[in-house]
């Protein structure tokens, strides 16, 4: 806990101004409840840490306009990655996640984690070059991983295509070499994360349904992101479809949905039928294409994909759906199958008020969720306070 707890931390008035909105010294006394005397100093607190600043609009009141403080959101950046299966997007990003610098390019993670990572060093060195910042100016690093990861020390967990990344210690070895912490969450949760994020004020309980080579989910209840005990849930993937007990999954079981409806599982199909397909990228460049073979491929992996869905609607009653990852870039041909299945078979209370909806961050979720992950850490009123007291050595 920070200096008085945070019910009365600077922590907790940096809380309430991290909406965006300017108030008075006198409106920041009557939310709070706090004598002048203890918001002037907690106030001093976040204007020497630059998280709060003066603003332009000045109240006036009779006398002297009153001075007005906001949220600094350009105080610190953020380093986020995304890192998938074959491709990598990172960007700098400032305390409200607006991105500064960006950049996507061609990065295979069964590299290893070592060449992966050096290059991901590198490449943030170069991109806080491009928004003119440096690593003094860094509150943190997230990334996202295509894999299970241990979410209480951010190791991946037995990964199936990332060899060699097996309990390595990524969030250790970033730091170390960037000097700030570092979080590490499996790429659907934090995917989820960033969709949440961009739709917060709307909807309490969703689910975010990643569709790439595999598909995976990330769930949000309440607010808050649900990793389960050990950071799986939400491993939709490898729930079996009835009906393909003979389909071979790459996690050693048969039938899982991953290998029926997977962007991976899809182009295969289609190739084996003489199409030009080799990767999710490619049966979505077939769909918009209006080959008939990928929209009839990918229409019925939204039905597969909804009979696990219709399922978990009935059992989390969820008021939202989201459906990202790059088969989701096949547009409405797959969110058509996953509605048809999902409203037929789910409980009528349950999908009453179920809307399903492609994503609205589309391929900047990832990141925009890693950089999310890093403030609710770096930004919480406990976190505030304790760089508080170690600032001003209470």
């Amino acid at each position: 806990m920070g200096s008085g707890g945070p019910a009365t931390g600077a922590g907790a008035l940096l809380s309430i101004l991290r909406d965006g909105r300017p108030r008075t010294r006198a409106e920041l006394a009557e939310l709070t409840g706090w004598a002048r005397s203890t918001l002037s100093l907690r106030l001093d607190a976040l204007l020497n840490q630059r998280l709060v600043a003066p603003t332009d609009d000045a109240i006036p009141s009779g006398g002297r306009p009153a001075t007005t403080f906001a949220f600094n959101q350009s105080a610190r950046v953020v380093l986020a990655a995304d890192l998938g299966v074959t491709h990598a997007r990172l960007a700098v990003t400032d305390l409200a996640t607006t991105v500064l610098a960006e950049r996507s390019a061609e990065m295979p993670i069964d590299r290893g984690p070592v060449p992966v990572l050096t290059w991901l060093v590198e490449s943030f060195h170069e991109l806080l070059g491009e928004c003119g910042r440096g690593i003094a100016d860094m509150c943190g690093i997230g990334v996202g991983l295509p894999g299970p990861v241990e979410h209480d020390t951010g190791k991946p967990v037995n990964p199936p295509i990332m060899p060699g990344w097996d309990r390595f210690a990524v969030p250790e070895w970033l730091s170390a070499r960037l000097g700030a912490p570092a979080l590490v969450d499996n790429d659907v949760n934090i995917m989820a994360l960033g969709e949440y994020w961009a739709v917060r004020s709307q909807v309490k309980h969703m689910i975010f349904v990643k569709i790439g080579t595999g598909v995976g989910c990330g769930i949000t209840s309440g607010g808050r992101l649900h990793r389960g005990a050990q950071g799986a849930a939400g491993d939709i993937g490898h729930i079996r479809v009835p009906s393909f007990e003979d389909v071979v999954c790459r996690c050693g079981n048969t039938g899982c949905l991953e290998a029926v409806a997977g962007g991976g599982a899809l182009a295969a199909r289609l190739r084996a039928a003489g199409e030009d397909a080799s990767v999710s990228r490619d049966v979505v460049g077939l769909v918009r294409a209006g080959n008939v073979p990928a929209i009839q491929a990918v229409r019925q992996a939204g039905r597969e994909i909804g009979t696990v869905l219709a399922s978990v609607v009935s059992f989390f009653n969820p008021s939202l759906i989201v459906i990202g990852g790059d088969l989701a870039e096949a547009g409405e041909h797959l969110l058509a199958g996953v509605r048809e299945v999902v409203y037929s078979r789910s409980l009528p209370l349950a999908t009453q008020h179920l809307d399903i909806l492609a994503s609205e961050l589309g391929d900047r979720a990832g990141i925009t969720g890693a950089a999310v992950m890093v403030l609710e850490h770096v930004l919480a009123p406990d976190a505030v306070d304790q760089a508080v007291m170690a600032v001003s050595g209470g």
